[in-house]
């Protein structure tokens, strides 16, 4: 399991790239990512919202409640193009903490 710490770094970018694929509701967003994270990354309802939220309050994205195939209400969430500067912003910054992790990481062991 990933630290809190560490979840709540990630959060932003994480999901401004699994928008960038397109248009999702939160759900669909939950499980894509624990899909993606082999179960290593859970988010819950009560994470993802209130950031969902500040993306949407910051212009990243948009949000838009619609029927869905069943006829339940959903809310469907999409970037901007404010979002898609955010997030090379974002893959910058997390590219460089890689490459230093990489360059530490390919010369030190790590005792077990």
């Amino acid at each position: 399991m990933v630290s809190k710490a560490l979840v709540a770094a990630s959060t932003k970018p994480l999901l401004l790239s699994i928008l960038l694929e397109g248009e999702t509701y939160g759900y669909r967003i939950i499980k894509q990512m624990k899909n993606l994270s082999h179960g290593k990354l859970e988010w819950s309802f009560g994470m993802l919202y209130p950031v969902l939220h500040r993306l949407e309050k910051d212009g990243f994205i948009l949000s838009q409640w619609r029927k869905s195939d069943k006829g339940r209400l959903r809310k469907y969430y999409r970037l901007t193009e404010a979002g898609r500067l955010e997030l090379d912003r974002e893959k910058k910054q997390w590219l460089t903490v890689n490459k230093v992790f990489t360059r530490l990481w390919e010369t030190t062991e790590v005792p077990s």
